[in-house]
């Protein structure tokens, strides 16, 4: 197949790393993967984008210049990836009817909330007519499922679970050795952790993490804290981790994701709130490198995790749930060696990339323009 592809949210290539972008470019790859001819369509970044006049003749201008792409290119469909009420696509449906297209949509978002607030309500709608301009969508969240159900007969829906190349997520006993070297711990417990410091609830869900691990400290439990990422919030959160966590906290730095397998197999297990988290591909990651979770029972968590056998998800923000959850790994190191067994055989079996995104495949050639 010949395909259009576009990320209306975060462009590939994008400098700032996020779950979105890892998806973004794993569905990209597995395409390319699979012999398929794939275009970049655009690389328009649409967040918020309608609230902007003043970049309104640049959205006009790439619509030119990306119709010329497609009479070049000459696409069997056109795929879109990631678009709701703060980045809708403003450039599938109308250029995909302009050129009798078949319009696909990879993890498009309904919320009706979105239509009250005056913020949100221009961005609802244009996302909305995308919506019900698709021929087919696909999404990686049962939430988003039920809710796009509301306006999207069942026949043109697909859930397609979430997933990583587990080959590239594995444990590793040497990497594990010199890591733990670099970090100069020894036979204490390490817990894990990571995220990008920005002034949202990644920051928030750590902070918040810090400060309640501070009591299990205060019970003179032995661990230490290893947080992998880095951003704007980086100082505050080290200020926050001498306070609370002084001589038990170590900021690891942003890990390119080819060698976060060596950073989770240092570990001993993997601990990261994930408030209102979508999906979380940090909890794939470490347990597909045999590590056990603990984080929020909210959001797509759920769906990426199995309650008791690779993970303790707890209330959000229930801290004594949370320390209680903590503390049981950190005393039982053959809990950890039993969920983290699970926890690797549990993605492979459900949430391989390759596996899960054929039957993706499939679907889209029947929407094709051409066989």
């Amino acid at each position: 197949m010949r395909i259009c592809f576009y990320a209306p949210f975060k462009p590939l290539g994008h400098p700032h790393p996020s779950g979105d972008l890892i998806i973004a470019t794993g569905l990209y790859d597995f395409l390319v993967s699979r012999g398929h001819e794939v275009l970049i369509a655009s690389t328009l970044r649409s967040r918020w984008i309608f609230l902007k006049p003043w970049r309104f003749p640049g959205i006009i201008k790439e619509r030119v210049q990306t119709a010329r792409r497609i009479r070049k290119f000459s696409p069997d469909l056109w795929l879109t990836y990631h678009c709701y009420y703060k980045a809708p696509d403003l450039l599938g449906p109308g250029l995909c009817k302009k050129f009798n297209i078949p319009y696909c949509i990879f993890q498009g978002i309904y919320s009706t909330k979105q239509r009250r607030r005056l913020k949100g309500v221009i961005g609802f709608y244009l996302n909305r007519y995308s919506l019900l301009h698709a021929d087919r969508l696909f999404t990686n969240r049962h939430i988003d499922l039920v809710n796009l159900q509301r306006i999207i007969p069942a026949a043109q829906l697909s859930y397609i679970k979430p997933g990583i190349l587990p080959e590239s997520f594995t444990f590793d006993q040497r990497a594990r050795a010199q890591i733990r070297k670099e970090w100069r711990v020894a036979d204490e417990p390490v817990i894990l952790s990571a995220a990008m410091f920005r002034p949202d609830v990644k920051t928030q869900g750590i902070s918040w993490m810090i400060k309640t691990l501070a009591t299990l400290a205060d019970e003179d439990i032995p661990f230490k804290l290893i947080i992998a990422g880095d951003g704007s919030q980086r100082e505050t959160l080290q200020h926050i981790a001498e306070e609370f966590l002084p001589g038990r906290v170590i900021f690891a730095g942003q890990i390119e994701r080819k060698k976060m397998y060596q950073f989770y197999s240092g570990g001993d297990f993997f601990v990261f709130p994930g408030i209102r988290e979508s999906l979380g591909m940090v909890f794939l990651e470490a347990q597909s490198c045999s590590r056990p979770v603990i984080a929020f029972n909210n959001g797509g968590i759920p769906e990426v995790v199995r309650q008791n056998k690779t993970a303790f998800l707890t209330t959000p923000f229930d801290k004594k749930a949370f320390c209680m959850a903590v503390k049981g790994l950190l005393q039982n190191p053959e809990q950890r060696k039993t969920m983290g067994r699970a926890a690797a055989r549990y993605i492979r079996e459900n949430h391989d990339l390759q596996q899960n995104y054929l039957h993706f495949e499939q679907i889209l050639k029947r929407h094709a323009s051409t066989p």
